[in-house]
């Protein structure tokens, strides 16, 4: 058995504005359920999980930063410490506007954490059909324009999730974890 030493302890900080899916996209990695009946995070949620990483023991600590500007002035303190992050815009038709404060997050994340890894959701992939202009290669969501804007602003990689589907979730988390792993073995 493998002990947990602390290089395989690591802090990743969920952000994004409220009501993008950040604690619904937690539950799903964690425990692999989602909760129709939804609370907003006030100020931030921790949670701890762990998963194995080349036959290692990697202990997650999940940080759901609440996305309400009103917890703006918190989040200095919650950033502090973070070995990774993951920022989730929302791809629902009337929640497009998420993906324009995306920028705001990452510039927020560097600041308080320096070249810290950092994956980009597009959540709520499961309601982009319901809405053309989502698709639309006009369209600021469009695969094309986060495509190049994520590869622009380096982060790890982009992936369109749905917590309520499970879609890529599971994936995109790994993707992380594994990035941290190997950052911590070099």
């Amino acid at each position: 058995m493998n002990h947990l030493s602390d290089a395989f302890k690591f802090k990743i900080t969920v952000c994004g504005d409220g009501a993008v899916g950040k604690t619904s996209l937690i539950k799903r990695y964690t425990s692999d359920t989602f909760e129709k009946d939804y609370i907003s995070t006030l100020g931030m949620h921790f949670s701890k999980y762990e998963e194995d990483v080349a036959g290692e023991k990697v202990e997650l600590l999940l940080w759901d930063l609440a996305g309400q500007e009103s917890f703006g002035s918190l989040r200095d303190r919650f950033y502090a410490g973070s070995s990774g992050a993951i920022i989730v815009f929302s791809l629902a038709p009337e929640e497009l506007e998420t993906y324009n404060h995306v920028g705001k997050w990452l510039s927020d994340l560097r600041e308080a954490c320096g070249n810290i890894p950092i994956i980009l959701f597009g959540n709520k992939a499961d309601l982009v059909d319901q809405n053309a202009l989502a698709t639309s290669p006009d369209y600021t969501t469009s695969d094309v324009h986060v495509l190049k804007f994520a590869q622009d602003n380096k982060f790890i990689k982009y992936y369109k999730t749905s917590a309520l589907s499970g879609q890529d979730v599971e994936e995109a988390f790994q993707t992380l974890v594994i990035k941290l792993y190997q950052r911590a073995t070099i």
